[in-house]
């Protein structure tokens, strides 16, 4: 499970900023978070607010930008570039960015994180907490000193294998170090990040279209949504079309109809026929109901609110809050402009939290709303709307609410 990320000098965040899925001793709304070690509470759902153009999509592209440079790392030439984009609205900021992220992965606390340029990296780190005592795994400094305490040898010949613009993280679990492996894990394989989820569409059809041939525990769970969501849509089927990409392959692509049941009587409507909410929501289904029914997920959705109707946003929150539905306990982070979910019944204090550009210098900053001294019948919906927590447009001083 996710803990918390923080970032420095990259995209619009120029001063460091921590998000945090560790919840405070606010009580009530006890499904909303699991137990880790006796005392640590760690959040199932976090619902982030903003302007347009505050940062809220850049705070993901983070995570998206961390998981595709250790997944291309090992595939590095020694003179390709990271996709490093430093704060640019300060001519004198030679400064590198800065990543760290904590989770737990199989019961162990990790801590991994690093600094770099689009040119090499400046420092990696990674401990772990076994038995609850801080160990170090390694530490990179100046991008070729290296400190380990353990397996040295080993480590260090996988050091000379690391050129300047490679993770030792991607190196090492590369050359089967088993305690990288479940941090590199993690970080590719267990977060989700979806920007663009239209994009999403042909990589969901062949998911569905997998699972078809398996067990049919997505069809089965993808149905029962839409029954909930009162989508009339009673059943969905695929058809396969082959196309000759070259003289010696080809590709599959596979296209849904959807059974709507009308007066019992059986009718088929394209995709594209059906609105754009359905499709939206039928390419989403795949990856919640990994994160749901499989193995502990962070699913992370910008725009979750895009063509979805509020009550389906709130009926998607909820299932990753429910300790019946969500029994893997995967967490769901999310941006949204949807302010029903403002509501301290829904979600708690410390998994609201805004995003506000600073026009001025336009770098973006991040905070929860524990933030302020928010009481536990305060209406929430209304103070965001009224500018209370600040994280909307400026224009506010021009409505007449």
């Amino acid at each position: 499970m996710l803990l918390e990320f923080t970032i420095e000098n990259f995209l619009s965040y120029k001063d460091k900023v921590c998000f945090s899925m560790e919840a405070d001793s606010t009580q009530g709304l006890d499904d909303n978070y699991v137990v880790f070690d006796e005392n640590k509470k760690i959040l199932k759902t976090a619902a982030i607010y903003g302007a347009n153009a505050s940062g809220k999509s850049n705070l993901f592209k983070v995570l998206s930008t961390i998981i595709d440079m250790l997944k291309n790392s090992s595939n590095m030439n020694i003179n390709d570039t990271l996709p490093i984009i430093p704060f640019k609205f300060n001519n004198t900021n030679n400064n590198f960015s800065k990543f760290e992220i904590r989770f737990i992965k199989n019961n162990i606390k990790y801590v991994y994180g690093f600094s770099a340029n689009e040119n090499y990296i400046n420092e990696e780190y990674l401990y772990y907490y076994p038995n609850n005592k801080k160990a170090l795994i390694f530490d990179r400094t100046n991008t070729n000193e290296y400190s380990f305490v353990k397996d040295i040898r080993l480590l260090n010949s996988i050091k000379e294998k690391t050129a300047n613009n490679k993770f030792f993280l991607s190196t090492a679990t590369t050359w089967n170090y088993e305690l990288t492996k479940p941090v590199y894990e993690f970080l590719t394989e267990d977060i989700n990040v979806f920007i663009d989820i239209n994009g999403l569409k042909e990589y969901a059809l062949e998911i569905y279209s997998k699972d078809l041939e398996t067990d049919n525990k997505l069809k089965e769970f993808a149905l029962n949504f839409l029954k909930e969501a009162d989508i009339n849509i009673t059943d969905y089927i695929f058809e396969q079309f082959i196309f000759t990409v070259s003289a010696n392959s080809t590709k599959r692509i596979y296209i849904p109809k959807f059974i709507h049941t009308i007066n019992n009587k059986k009718y088929t409507l394209n995709y594209e026929e059906e609105s754009l909410g359905t499709q939206i929501l039928f390419i989403l289904l795949p990856f919640i109901a990994n994160s749901i029914l499989n193995k502990n997920k962070v699913l992370i959705v910008d725009e979750l609110d895009k063509s979805l109707h509020p009550y389906l946003v709130k009926y998607i929150v909820k299932l990753f809050n429910n300790k019946d539905t969500n029994k893997n306990s995967s967490q769901l982070i999310f941006n949204t402009h949807e302010t029903n979910l403002l509501d301290l019944n829904i979600l708690r204090r410390d998994q609201i939290w805004f995003t506000e550009k600073d026009y001025k210098t336009g770098s973006s900053d991040l905070y929860a709303l524990n933030d302020f001294g928010v009481r536990n019948n305060e209406n929430i919906e209304k103070g965001y709307m009224l500018g209370k927590y600040g994280a909307i447009p400026n224009i506010i001083n021009d409505i007449n609410l």
